[in-house]
């Protein structure tokens, strides 16, 4: 009567049986040959230590991805994000009041909201925004026009260029209305911060 297969076939059999572990995909990049003169490459050279860059490289994608995002922000129904920074007292009068009627108006535009007490009775106000490009400014701006606001910035931004979206989806192509009809002059710069907000 036979053995059975030999040692070394056995162990080849149970090789076979155990499941394949699947190798990661990975990520590949594409070399290609660039041509700076030197006054520029020492510019970029410069750039890539300010900004404590890991490489030329990592600092040209960073570059192509910026002016990747403006582009696409240069479209007013583009996917956007903005993140707006508010400065005030909080012993201003109605100001939290004001503040909290703009970010229920502009409903699900507004994603988070972040209060930070400072000293000597400031606050700071972090809100974060999606939606077309052109609402996304609506609301920066609208928030921080706010009476009482000392302090308003926003910076917009595209989460097309990281491979995503905000998943934002809105049934109207117009911005929400405010609780009170506003003044029919147009809307600038100047009147923007001056107090855009319906609520007084």
């Amino acid at each position: 009567m036979g053995r059975g297969p030999p040692r070394a076939g056995r162990a080849a059999d149970s090789l076979r049986r155990l499941p394949r572990v699947r190798k990661r995909k990975e990520r590949y990049v594409v070399r290609l040959g660039v041509s700076l003169e030197p006054d520029l490459l020492a510019l970029l050279d410069g750039w890539v230590r300010e900004r404590n860059s890991p490489s030329r490289s990592e600092a040209l994608r960073a570059l192509i991805r910026k002016e990747l995002a403006e582009h696409e922000l240069g479209d007013p129904d583009s996917d956007s994000v903005a993140s707006v920074l508010l400065i005030y007292r909080h012993d201003a009068p109605n100001v939290l009041r004001r503040l909290t009627a703009v970010e229920h108006r502009w409903g699900s535009h507004v994603r988070s909201s972040s209060h930070v007490h400072l000293e000597g009775g400031s606050c700071m106000q972090l809100i974060g925004l999606v939606g077309r490009r052109d609402e996304v400014v609506n609301a920066a701006e609208d928030l921080r026009g706010v009476k009482g606001i000392a302090f308003g910035r926003y910076a917009l931004g595209s989460p097309v260029v990281a491979g995503g979206a905000t998943g934002h989806q809105h049934p109207h192509r117009e911005p929400p209305e405010p609780s009170e009809p506003r003044s029919r002059r147009p809307l600038g710069r100047e009147s923007v911060h001056r107090h855009p907000s319906a609520v007084r």
